[in-house]
């Protein structure tokens, strides 16, 4: 019989220990907010491979790893270069806190939730994992969580990125669809990247919730949408 992960002393110690940022939690009510959306989804489709890229102390890494727990099965990628807003700026980072140089303390830190053997940490930049992801001998890619450099550039590649070494109804997550200050100063670009791909109905099929911070689900539809998404988003 599989565990069920989610007691209430976990999912506060998530909540106090992993930090979402705009995931439109709740503490007062234990309630993960988008987190328990990330759990839901990898216990429905049970994936057999996740990549994370970008988070500041791991909740969206904790949320969709417990579910691979749950199922029994499958690895989470955690793709972060350990980037800190007070140090390399907002340009660089959005909510990143240097969190992930020593290898020994992200041990630590995962084992706090009991995903330690789940996750494995690639202090990469997304363009180095990505440039590596046949030499490593990682699998095609289930479920993506795009929440790094939230540039639109960057943005834009990690999607395609991500579509590239995934396959038919594979689900790619973006996080903070709904900033829209910081989309005007053009300090994001996650929405107007949403816009984009909203328009190539036969590649992607998208649902978007506008709380909080804002996070999107995409649905890909076919195993070679990555050729027409590299060619035709520009």
């Amino acid at each position: 019989m599989q565990s069920f992960s989610l007691t209430p002393e976990l999912i506060e110690n998530i909540i106090t220990v992993a930090k979402p940022f705009g995931h439109n939690e709740q503490l007062a009510t234990l309630n993960l907010g988008f987190g328990f959306m990330y759990y839901a989804v990898v216990r429905a489709v049970r994936p057999e491979h996740i990549v994370v890229i970008g988070s500041g102390y791991g909740f969206s890494v904790v949320c969709l790893a417990l579910g691979l727990k749950d199922n029994g099965k499958g690895r989470l990628s955690f793709v972060d270069p350990s980037y800190s807003i007070f140090k390399h700026g907002p340009w660089k980072t959005m909510g990143g806190r240097g969190k992930w140089d020593d290898p020994e303390s992200v041990v630590q830190h995962f084992s706090l939730f009991g995903v330690n053997d789940i996750v494995t940490h690639f202090k990469l930049k997304s363009d180095e994992f990505f440039g590596r992801f046949r030499n490593l001998g990682l699998p095609k890619i289930d479920i993506a969580f795009i929440d790094g450099n939230h540039s639109h550039e960057n943005v834009k590649c990690d999607f395609t990125a991500a579509v590239k070494h995934s396959g038919k109804n594979a689900y790619i997550f973006l996080h903070d669809t709904n900033i829209y200050i910081r989309e005007i100063m053009r300090n994001v670009g996650v929405k107007r990247w949403l816009k984009r791909i909203k328009k190539e109905k036969e590649c992607f099929e998208v649902l978007d919730f506008p709380f909080s911070s804002g996070v999107a689900i995409v649905r890909i539809l076919g195993d070679q949408v990555w050729k027409s998404s590299e060619q035709q988003l520009q």
